[in-house]
């Protein structure tokens, strides 16, 4: 077979395959080319999905004809002025935008430079420009492009609906608009105004919340923690929701690096380790990110599509993104689990027989005085009858309803008054009940203790008065063998005990009396299913989380008074109290006022 040189327009097909992939990729490019020219009004318009006609019209400084003959060379463009590829500061650099979409489609440009006296137009058919030619326009840049992929008919084939492809444009339109809250966009298909976002008011975090719920929805904005944080040249700002505002997708992830919105799994794994604690393994938290860097710190030369990024110190960009939305989530205290109770009397009037915790029926209220009462209120040291969970005197049926000295306004979770079913606790606050898995919320409190410790002074162990032989097969022994050093660290002093056991000696102090064997049954599991290659440090909480499960109190067990308001106590000096370490809620809270209108008294 001979070697040969392709055709000039098959090379440009080939080339603008890589840049254009739908209707939505070209309108991608000509709303950032826009943006570039420091637009402040885009509006778009797809007919009939982008197949008949792509338009978009900017009020940004525009072009000359001399421009405008370049912008339609390959990798002709005024973003590198230096050639430095490690210093773009632009969405646009490559200068493949507008020949790609010229050799897809019969493209028009229309174009008045700032100051001109009169505009400019151009067409490109088939491939060959036109000469510009003096043109109407009031200002700005309007470029049309009509019959895309008419000459690659398998990349027409391939395209979905014309609704489908509108979708994909409108989500196109949204991320820019949440990475522009100052730019106002509009995008409409021929018949009606598919999206029209005005530039968001105000400044700053403010004008970033405004053109989120206007994006994401309010419900969003209601239930969003402002996120800013830095470490050394990094910045990250944005917003990201409570946990009890989950989705079954992670569509609502809007991650922008320097302005640019990306889908990078470095990002996105973050966010995931971020939560890992206080959301299930099958939901997705809802974020819109900002991170801001030198340019020289990251690489967007990566695709021709500029959708992925490569960061020269990658773990430190975790790093900061993990840190910072776990503290902004352990500084919104018990506002988390608000929600919760929404969606449970939302369950209740509805008739449903399960509660859809994941979706956020309604946007989280904050309960009057709970928050200020919370961050103000100094939890006594943890009662040591809850701590060891066992010693005290259960409950007897006669005093199933006990009558508490302890005032109910005195607590943001209030005062026990009952335990139901062995299972769950019943308080009442100053002006409503609030009622408590006691297996969830001691769970979360354990765990929680176990971080502090361990980022403190390390974790404070208590020797087994006798030492438990646990069975398990060779190689989950070898497994936990090989790890004994690291499980130490965490508390937990065990070793082989011949060939299909180990024997535990010391056990964290902060779990109590610890289910032994059930742990390291788990442990041994999990250690499996991590893999052999991480260190036990890389994925802490989870095996953190294994720990606490299985030392805290359980379902079904009788609890004292004490013990009871001891545990109230404990959540509201807890991170994150509103979760158990899966996800679930650990209590939720019914004013008064919302159990009258259960009884139709209001």
């Amino acid at each position: 077979m001979t070697l040969r040189r392709l055709p000039e327009d098959t090379i440009n097909r080939i080339a603008a395959g890589e840049v254009i992939e739908r209707p939505a990729s070209a309108l991608k490019e000509l709303v950032e080319n826009a943006l570039d020219a420091e637009a402040r009004h885009i509006d778009a318009l797809l007919v009939d999905g982008g197949r008949e006609l792509i338009r978009v019209t900017d009020d940004g400084h525009g072009m000359g004809p001399e421009d405008m003959v370049l912008a339609i060379e390959r990798h002709a463009t005024s973003k590198l002025p230096d050639d430095d590829l490690l210093d773009i500061r632009w969405l646009g650099f490559r200068g493949e935008a507008l020949p790609s979409i010229a050799a897809v489609s019969r493209l028009s440009i229309l174009s008045r430079l700032t100051g001109a006296e009169q505009a400019w137009g151009m067409e490109i058919v088939n491939g060959r420009a036109e000469a510009p030619r003096p043109a109407a326009l009031a200002l700005g840049t309007r470029i049309e492009a009509r019959e895309l992929f008419r000459a690659t008919p398998a990349r027409l084939k391939f395209l979905k609906t014309a609704r489908t492809e509108l979708n994909h444009a409108s989500d196109t339109i949204r991320r820019l608009a949440l990475a522009r809250p100052d730019v106002g966009f509009t995008l409409g298909d021929g018949d009606r105004s598919v999206l029209k976002l005005p530039p968001a008011p105000g400044e700053g975090e403010a004008r970033r919340l405004e053109r989120i719920a206007a994006v994401l929805g309010r419900a969003f904005a209601e239930n969003a923690i402002a996120v800013n944080a830095e470490r050394g040249r990094l910045r990250l700002s944005g917003h990201v929701a409570l946990p009890t505002y989950n989705r079954p997708n992670s569509l609502q992830q809007h991650l922008f690096v320097n302005g640019r919105a990306v889908r990078d799994r470095l990002l996105v794994g973050a966010i995931r380790g971020a939560y890992s604690d206080v959301l299930a393994s099958n939901r997705h938290a809802a974020v819109v990110l900002y991170l801001d860097m030198p340019a020289d710190e990251v690489d967007v030369n990566v695709h021709p599509a500029k959708a992925e990024v490569r960061f020269r110190e990658a773990g430190e960009v975790r790093g900061l993104i993990v840190s910072a939305i776990r503290h902004a989530l352990a500084g919104a205290g018990h506002r988390s689990s608000t929600t919760v109770s929404q969606a449970a009397l939302g369950a209740i009037h509805s008739g449903g027989n399960t509660l859809p915790w994941g979706r956020p029926n309604a946007p989280t209220r904050v309960p009057a005085g709970l928050a200020e009462a919370a961050a103000a209120y100094q939890a006594p040291p943890p009662s040591e009858a809850w701590r060891l969970a066992g010693t005290a005197r259960p409950l007897a049926p006669a005093e199933a309803a006990p009558v508490v000295a302890e005032p109910a306004a005195a607590h943001p979770l209030g005062a026990a008054r009952a335990q139901l079913h062995g299972t769950y606790v019943v308080a009442q606050t100053a002006d409503g009940v609030v009622i408590v898995d006691q297996h969830a919320a001691h769970e979360r409190i354990v765990m929680e203790r176990l971080k502090a410790e361990l980022g403190t002074k390390g974790v404070a162990r208590q020797m087994l008065l006798l030492p438990e032989v646990v069975e398990l097969d060779p190689a989950a022994v070898d497994r936990l063998a090989g790890r004994a050093s690291e499980l130490a660290e965490l508390g937990l002093v065990l070793e082989a005990f011949g060939e299909g056991a180990v024997v535990v000696r010391e056990v964290p102090a902060a779990l109590g009396q610890a289910d032994a064997r059930g742990l390291v049954s788990d442990l041994a599991d999990e250690l499996a299913e991590l893999g052999a290659t991480f260190e036990l440090k890389e994925r802490l909480d989870e095996v953190v989380a294994t720990m606490a499960c299985h030392t805290s109190v359980r379902a079904g067990r009788q609890l004292g008074v004490e013990e009871m308001n001891a545990l109230l106590r404990d959540m509201e000096s807890t991170p994150n109290a509103g979760q158990c370490n899966h996800g679930r809620p650990t209590y939720v809270e019914l004013k008064l006022a919302d159990i009258e209108r259960l009884f139709g008294r209001r």
